[in-house]
């Protein structure tokens, strides 16, 4: 039936903890006064969120608008207001360090990449499809083995919104010119994930795991047709499904 699998990342395949603390923004801060930008942790974390809001207000805000601003711009922006040369490659630095600084731990789901390969060996096309910033997780992709897995890989950074925003899922659909009948969106947020696919004409699979939003439902295992669910992460048993 499915030609095409597409896989959410953070929650669906790869299991991580993050604290984005002031410890965290405070590291960062001393990583702007090594090049001439001192602050406190606290300042820097109010701009930040300062500029961040101003460029999601520019980009818009609506039912089918979901903005994704490339958080090393923001950084660069930051870098460059107080007078830092070579802002734009401090900047992807400084993000990098500070998704470094707030990652407790970051790991697959067991069986993932077995899975993934026994899919590919059953002829699907295997695409990502995530909410991620490229500054961070096309290395995180390589660090965790993920970076050949897929035939083509879709993050939210790149074209500037998220899910559940049907533009990005019609980005890869037009891009890869893809049949949306023959297609299934596996992901484990029912609001993002799940909804954004479904409104794309996609068939969705939602998995309910440890990183699903705590106020979401738990799977119906029993539910059937063009909208399946699934508890838990459990890669080997799930791939047999397919």
């Amino acid at each position: 039936m499915y030609t095409d699998l597409i896989f959410d990342l953070y929650g669906t395949l790869v299991d991580i903890h993050t604290e984005e603390n002031a410890l965290v923004w405070n590291k960062t801060a001393l990583y702007f006064g090594y090049y001439g930008a001192p602050c406190t942790g606290e300042e820097l974390h109010a701009a930040f969120d300062a500029a961040m809001a101003q460029r999601e207000a520019k980009a818009g805000q609506s039912y089918e608008c979901f903005p994704d601003i490339p958080f090393e711009q923001v950084m660069a922006q930051l870098l460059r207001d107080r007078g830092v040369a070579d802002a734009d490659v401090l900047g992807v630095n400084a993000a990098q360090l500070f998704r470094i600084a707030s990652t407790e731990y970051i790991r697959l789901y067991p069986y993932v990449k077995e899975a993934l390969a026994t899919l590919r060996r059953k002829g699907y096309r295997l695409w990502l499809l995530s909410n991620a910033q490229r500054v961070f997780t096309a290395y995180e992709l390589k660090h965790l083995g993920l970076g050949e897995e897929f035939d083509g890989v879709y993050l939210s950074s790149d074209y500037g919104c998220r899910k559940p925003d049907v533009r990005f899922f019609r980005a890869l659909l037009e891009e890869q010119q893809l049949d949306p009948s023959k297609c299934l969106m596996i992901g484990n947020d029912r609001d993002t994930d799940i909804a954004g696919a479904k409104a794309a004409g996609l068939d969705t699979l939602y998995m309910h795991t440890n990183l699903t939003p705590r106020e979401q439902a738990a799977a119906n295992p029993r539910k059937r047709g063009h909208h399946r669910e699934f508890e838990g992460y459990d890669w080997k048993k799930l791939v047999k499904k397919f």
